[in-house]
C-alpha cells in the first residue's frame, strides 16, 4: 500500500485546485464532485497530483475527467513504458551487463521466457508486453511504489556504469548506489570509495593501485579474447553460454519468489 496520505487541509486544497483546473479548461465543476476526486487522489503525493493537473490544462481537450488526472499521476511513478521495459529485459541476455530492473520487468520476463527460449522473439515480446502492462496496471491500482533492484553482471566497469546511471535517473537513491558499489567490491569504502563516488558527483579523484589493478585485469581479459585461437574462443563462448543460463535461472527463481510473495499478500 502507498505510504502517502494527504491531511484534511491538503485534500481541501487539492479539491480547490481541481475546481480551478476545470474552470481554466472552460468547465464548471461542482465542489462536491471535486472533493470526491480529491479524496480518490489523496493516496498520491501532493506535488505529483498538482503536476498532473497542470499537464491536463495543457494537454487535455474538452472536459477534465478523473481518468485524465489519474493517467498522468500514474506515469509519474517511474515505471518505464513497455518498449523501454523490453529493452531492459533483453539486456539480461548479456551476462557481463549489470541490469537495474523492476519487479514487473522481472515477472514479465519470466512469463515470456518459454516463448523466448523457443526462438520466437516477436512472440516473446508480445507475451512480455501483455504481462508487463497487466502487472503495471495492477501495481498502480494497488498504489504500490516502483521497486528497482540490481541483477549483477560479471564486468566490473559495467557495474559501475549501470548503477551510476540508475542513480542519475533517480531509479535508486544515491546512498543505496554507493552501498551497491561497495558490496559488489567495485570499490572499498576508503580511497576507492571516494573514486567511485566521484563517478556520481563529478569530483576529481584517483583510485588506489588496487582498484587500478582490477580495472587493468578487465582490460587484459578483453585483450585475451581478441587474441585467442578459434578453439579458445569456442571454449570461452561455451563458458559464457553456461554462465548466461545460470543467470537466467537465477532471474526465474527470483521471479518465482516474488510471485509467491505477491500471492501471499
Amino acid at each position: 500500500m502507498s505510504t502517502f496520505e494527504m491531511n484534511d487541509q491538503q485534500v481541501a486544497g487539492l479539491a480547490a485546485a481541481i475546481c480551478a483546473t476545470a474552470e481554466a479548461m472552460g468547465q464548471e465543476m461542482n465542489p462536491g464532485t471535486a472533493a470526491i476526486m480529491a479524496e480518490d487522489l489523496c493516496a498520491y503525493p501532493v506535488q505529483v497530483v498538482k503536476a498532473a493537473l497542470k499537464a491536463c490544462r495543457f494537454e487535455v481537450k474538452g472536459k477534465l475527467a478523473m481518468a485524465d488526472i489519474l493517467q498522468r499521476v500514474q506515469v509519474a511513478d517511474g515505471r518505464p513504458g513497455k518498449d523501454e521495459a523490453w529493452s531492459i529485459a533483453m539486456t539480461t541476455n548479456d551476462e557481463f551487463e549489470t541490469v537495474v530492473l523492476t519487479d514487473e520487468i522481472l515477472l514479465a520476463l519470466a512469463a515470456a521466457k518459454p516463448v523466448l527460449d523457443a526462438g520466437d522473439k516477436v512472440g516473446a515480446r508480445m507475451a512480455f508486453n501483455s504481462a508487463y502492462e497487466r502487472l503495471v496496471g495492477q501495481a498502480r491500482e494497488d498504489n504500490k511504489h516502483v521497486n528497482w533492484h540490481v541483477s549483477v553482471g560479471f564486468d566490473a566497469n559495467r557495474r559501475t556504469q549501470a548503477i551510476t546511471k540508475a542513480v542519475q535517473m533517480q531509479r535508486i537513491p544515491h546512498e543505496r548506489g554507493q552501498l551497491y558499489l561497495a558490496d559488489l567490491s567495485v570499490a572499498p569504502v576508503t580511497e576507492d570509495g571516494r573514486a567511485v563516488v566521484a563517478l556520481l558527483t563529478g569530483d576529481v579523484t584517483r583510485p588506489s593501485p588496487k582498484l587500478r589493478e582490477k580495472l587493468a585485469a578487465v582490460k587484459d581479459s578483453m585483450l585475451a579474447m581478441r587474441h585467442a585461437s578459434a578453439e579458445e574462443k569456442t571454449e570461452m563462448r561455451i563458458q559464457a553460454a553456461n554462465e548466461l543460463a545460470d543467470r537466467r535461472a537465477l532471474l526465474i527463481q527470483q521471479a518465482e519468489q516474488l510471485e509467491a510473495r505477491r500471492a501471499a499478500q
